[in-house]
Formats: C-alpha cells, sequence, structure tokens
C-alpha cells in the first residue's frame, strides 16, 4: 500500500475532567503518530478541518516490542517514577 498523506487518522486515548481530549494523530498511516492534546472544542475543529478517520480503542499500535513497547504519556504514570 503506498504512503497516502491525505489521510489522516485520530485515535482519542482519554477525556480528561478538565475538558481536554488526549489523543493519537496520524497522517498517511495510523501506525506513525504524535500525542497531542487539545480543548474539546479545538479538538472538534482539528478533527473537522482535517476530515480525519476516527480509530477506535480495539485499534491498537504497537510501535515496537519489548522495552520499546510504550507510549510517552506512560513515563509520567509508569516508566519514570
Amino acid at each position: 500500500m503506498a504512503f497516502d498523506p491525505s489521510k489522516k487518522f485520530v485515535r482519542v486515548v482519554a477525556l480528561r475532567p478538565n475538558g481536554f481530549v488526549e489523543f493519537d494523530f496520524a497522517v498517511g498511516e495510523p501506525e506513525i503518530f504524535v500525542e497531542m492534546i487539545l480543548p474539546a472544542t479545538a479538538f472538534d475543529e482539528f478533527c473537522a478541518l482535517n476530515n480525519v478517520v476516527f480509530l477506535d480503542r480495539r485499534t491498537q499500535l504497537k510501535i515496537g516490542a519489548g522495552d520499546m513497547d510504550w507510549r510517552l504519556r506512560d513515563a509520567v504514570h509508569e516508566r519514570f517514577r
């Protein structure tokens, strides 16, 4: 499959009590993503502007194996206590 930069993907990771949305954003391939956080209204605008495809929570991303199988958001809560 060819890389298609017009396809954009979002996976919601968490909805914070303060109204922020934590999510993964990918361009072209859902496996290569950045972790982002925006207020809910800005998140909605961002998704509409980018015409994203929403991925559900069952669609897991594997960024590696073993010691590299973690996310940046895990660093505060699990990895570096």
